[in-house]
């Protein structure tokens, strides 16, 4: 499948919301700063006909079916942008309750790209995630195959990549499951894993911004990850070797 046809997907993982909660209006703000000239103004029917919502953000206020915000997109066919969010059952950690879960796609074009980093800070912030990350379409079965489901999984993925464990392996909800192209970490999950260390994140943080709230947003490569690319794929073992936390790999 071709870049054209293909999406940049963006998931953040926060805590589930309570009460009269402002997030989700924040983080549909701030994504709509984040992509110029983008407005989140339309949602789909069954059908998937566009249906045109001229009172939003009353809705968004209101509305928090499946514990989150409803579907929302531009109504452009050619460079199309989604959001959504919802509370997923299970929890990031250990023993962990539900969490808030927000969804973004981006096109894969350069204006996609350009934008992406933007988005993913305005979604990590808006919704006072934890983590989250921006990967290609079609990362998750890279990640479906780096992931441990049982003792007598292999050590390491198809492309020797380290074995991820699932949520039950994670201590604490703060540490991120896996590293995407783009890494939103909270001030909380940057001082889980050990970052930064200045004397081995150097070219890390040259491709990283820090967030307002103390965060970080680390870009692993400059162009969107493609893991036939053999430098991408060194990137992202180095990676994996410096936070060793991630993924719940580390010794207890």
């Amino acid at each position: 499948m071709s870049a054209e046809q293909k999406s940049l997907n963006v998931l953040v993982y926060a805590p589930a919301l309570v009460g009269d909660e402002k997030r989700p209006l924040a983080i549909v703000h701030g994504m709509e700063r984040a992509v110029p000239g983008l407005r989140l103004e339309w949602t789909t029917s069954e059908k998937d006909d566009l249906i045109a919502l001229p009172n939003r953000d009353e809705g968004i206020a209101t509305d928090k079916a499946n514990g989150g915000f409803f579907f929302l997109c531009n109504d452009d066919e050619n460079h199309p942008v989604t959001l959504s969010g919802w509370e997923n059952p299970d929890g990031l950690a250990a023993g962990g309750p539900p969490h808030f879960q927000v969804s973004a796609s981006l096109p894969w074009d350069s204006a996609g790209i350009a934008a992406a980093v933007d988005v993913l800070e305005a979604i990590g912030e808006g919704a006072h995630a934890f983590w989250g990350h921006v990967s290609p379409e079609g990362y998750g079965g890279e990640l479906a195959q780096q992931t441990r489901h049982s003792p007598s999984d292999p050590d390491v993925s198809p492309r020797g990549l380290p074995v991820l464990g699932l949520p039950r392996d994670i201590p604490a909800p703060e540490i991120p499951h896996f590293l995407g192209w783009l890494n939103y970490w909270s001030d909380a999950a940057a001082r889980a894993i050990g970052f930064p260390d200045s004397t081995r994140d150097a070219e890390l943080l040259s491709r990283s911004r820090r967030t307002a709230t103390g965060g970080w947003v680390v870009q692993l490569t400059e162009a969107p990850l493609d893991l036939d690319n053999p430098a991408h794929l060194k990137a992202l073992k180095r990676a994996y070797e410096r936070f060793p936390e991630i993924g719940g790999r580390a010794a207890p």
